[in-house]
């Protein structure tokens, strides 16, 4: 639904003016009639207002995907592209696409380009995705670009879920680890206290810390819940600030063997980016701006922007990466190379290759590096804590004796 912004007169002659929602201007026409109102003016309302439609509201990228890889086979296949979103908009078992499909069919039938179609639907429809669009319709090639459309954003999303898997898998079993200790600190110590405090021996310093930790626990529980809460709340406010933001990002890419995959898994990102852009034709500084909005990473967003100011003086795109530690030496020379020999789009397409094989293997070694580590570390603190009861139930068989 979009909105109107409308002049008109009632049948006395008064002026009206006002808003009115419609799925097209004849729509509105229709609603304005039926009130008895003689329109001298409609108008369309800036995209800023009707995007608020859209609010809060997202597609999931694996139904996106579907709708990507439907309509690109549609469009290959000969169906006009008003009768392919057609047959989607029924398909599509999704309430929030189908309505977006019945909006841009509709405008597509008055005369609107697909591509301005579709970038009013900014939750759905990426810039990246509008983008590349608009250059296969100026091109001629929309069919092509639909197809590498739904390649690309397949890749990204079979990324995101192994990068997802890799990194929550060893928070997973910290955060079992962290809740055994617990239930063992919480529920079994307490168990043999009793016996403790019935022994005539003085228990070792060990037991005596871990008995004290074990009733702190149960009587302050809630500041440890405070503590856990505060830490969030700074996090975020930290993340909010551009500044703390830049830090975070800085540490993420900084942390031992998890920094190294994620960057991968950034770099991994922008080359594929980059290269399905500049294959379709979109402008160098076009592909820049929207490659360094897609990266979530204020670190290599800079550079990015960097770069973006140096293409603009007529500089190499490679100077910038290559003064950055961010950026390994093999990016940085294949983007120079492809900028010599005019091949970037291509040189760039082996790259995001390179690093999505590169993130399947890191994901890999990852798993089998951390597993080994954290059941050791699992099994120190287990061992821990049942060595603090072991060792007075020795000192009181010794003095049984």
């Amino acid at each position: 639904m979009l909105y109107y912004q409308y002049n008109a007169r009632d049948m006395l002659g008064k002026p009206k003016r006002g808003k009115i929602q419609a799925e097209n201007k004849a729509e509105a026409i229709e609603k304005l009639q039926a009130q008895q109102l003689i329109v001298f003016e409609l108008r369309e309302l800036n995209r800023t207002l009707n995007k608020e439609l859209s609010f809060g509201k997202r597609v999931k990228k694996k139904e996106f995907i579907i709708f990507l890889r439907q309509l690109s086979t549609l469009i290959e296949s000969g169906v006009p592209l008003v009768e392919a979103t057609s047959l989607l908009q029924e398909q599509t078992k999704d309430k929030f696409l189908k309505e977006t499909l019945k909006n841009v069919r509709t405008e597509l039938v008055e005369g609107v380009r697909f591509s301005d179609a579709v970038e009013k639907h900014p939750k759905i429809f990426p810039e990246l995705f509008v983008n590349m669009i608009r250059a296969g319709e100026a091109s001629g090639e929309l069919d092509d670009v639909l197809n590498k459309m739904a390649v690309y954003f397949e890749k990204q999303y079979d990324m995101r879920q192994k990068v997802i898997t890799a990194m929550s898998y060893p928070f997973f079993v910290a955060l079992v680890a962290v809740g055994i200790c617990i239930s063992l600190l919480v529920v079994v110590f307490p168990q043999f206290t009793g016996m403790f405090a019935n022994m005539d021996t003085e228990l070792p310093a060990y037991t005596q810390f871990v008995l004290s930790l074990s009733e702190g626990m149960q009587k302050y529980w809630y500041l440890g819940v405070l503590c856990l809460l505060l830490i969030v709340i700074l996090y975020r406010i930290i993340v909010s600030k551009p500044q703390g933001k830049l830090i975070m990002d800085t540490v993420k890419l900084r942390i031992p063997v998890l920094g190294s995959f994620y960057q991968k898994a950034i770099l991994a990102r922008m080359t594929r980016t980059m290269s399905s852009l500049l294959e379709s034709s979109v402008p160098i500084l076009d592909t820049l701006q929207i490659s360094s909005r897609i990266l979530q990473n204020k670190v290599m967003e800079q550079v990015m922007q960097d770069c973006y100011e140096t293409i603009q003086k007529g500089d190499s795109l490679a100077g910038p990466m290559e003064a950055h530690w961010a950026f390994p030496p093999m990016i940085t020379q294949m983007i120079r190379v492809g900028e010599k020999s005019g091949s970037l789009d291509d040189l760039l397409h082996r790259a995001a290759n390179f690093y999505e094989q590169e993130l399947d293997y890191a994901a890999e070694r990852l798993k089998a590096m951390i597993e080994p580590v954290l059941i050791l570390i699992l099994s120190a603190m287990v061992g821990s804590i049942v060595t603090a009861v072991v060792i007075p139930m020795f000192s009181m068989y010794e003095n049984m004796q």
